[in-house]
């Protein structure tokens, strides 16, 4: 029975199938598996300039980013920069997709505008936005300074709080979108007749939302905070083109520290300690997620 299970399987339609599979394979391991493993390895050698390995040091490289202040700030920073950015993501994408599950005029074209921040290339909308924070000819100072609101306002970019919420702005802008939208699906997915049922046992519109919209959402809302907190942890593009991490360091995060480490510095080393250090970061919340999340299915 089992040699016949085999020659069932090795047909020549699973052969064809796993022939097809080969290139993408091939692409996971070289574009995926092996710069894993490769960063794992620079992050317990010394390096030299061209990344080149030079000597076993353990965990050297750790232990130089542990003695730098930088390095804590940096960290500290990334984590504020995640709950503040997640939480006001998901707050106002809930907002949001509650106005959206309202029947009113006009609805389908609003629903189609508020996806254009997410749609649009980040990129390109972080550069948008650089323009309109400049000091000199932004459209932000120029509005400002027309209307009478603040006659001589600040260099957004160029202090260190201002450019700060200067980039977290973008990314919310840029990423309540994404939140609403899968929010507003999950509304969709709860049955009218358990809203109808708390009205008539005489529940108003709060009670409805807190007994019953938030409890059939929780799943959606836990997948959908998970998804923006590793995003948002790993969001390279906004805070690069805005400011660099400028002035002086104090808008990076770790992916951009990383990356000034690595290509600006030619520290590879310590580099890829700190990538480490980040992929444990986020595979502790992923897995702290998944148990909180089973945990929620398990109680129904």
């Amino acid at each position: 029975m089992t040699n016949k299970r085999k020659r069932r399987f090795w047909t020549s339609e699973a052969t064809l199938a796993c022939f097809f599979l080969l290139p993408a394979i091939a692409l996971l391991i070289t574009f995926m598996i092996y710069p894993i493993f490769a960063v794992f390895q620079i992050s317990l050698f010394k390096t030299d300039k061209l990344g080149r390995i030079i000597q076993f040091i353990g965990t050297g490289n750790f232990e130089i980013l542990f003695k730098r202040k930088v390095f804590w700030e940096v960290l500290l920073r990334s984590v504020t920069w995640t709950v503040l950015a997640v939480l006001v993501k998901t707050l106002m994408g809930l907002v949001i997709g509650l106005l959206l599950n309202v029947e009113f005029k006009g609805r389908k074209l609003a629903r189609s505008l508020v996806i254009l921040p997410w749609a649009s290339s980040i990129p390109i909308s972080a550069m948008l936005w650089r323009w309109t924070f400049n000091d000199e000819y932004g459209l932000l100072n120029y509005t400002l300074k027309a209307t009478g609101i603040w006659g001589n306002p600040p260099h957004w970019l160029g202090y260190p709080l201002p450019a700060f919420f200067a980039n977290l702005y973008v990314d919310i802008w840029i990423g309540i979108p994404f939140m609403a939208l899968v929010i507003l699906a999950g509304l969709q997915s709860i049955p009218l007749d358990l809203y109808d049922s708390a009205q008539i046992d005489g529940a108003n519109m709060w009670e409805c939302f807190y007994y019953v919209t938030l409890p059939l959402l929780k799943r959606v809302l836990l997948i959908v905070t998970l998804l923006s907190t590793l995003w948002t942890f790993n969001d390279f593009n906004v805070i690069y083109i805005m400011t660099k991490g400028g002035p002086a360091n104090t808008t990076d995060i770790l992916v951009t520290f990383i990356y000034k480490y690595a290509f600006a510095f030619l520290k590879f080393g310590p580099a890829a300690a700190m990538a480490i250090m980040t992929f444990v970061i986020l595979s502790m919340v992923s897995v702290i997620y998944a148990i909180f999340y089973f945990t929620v299915e398990a109680r129904g």
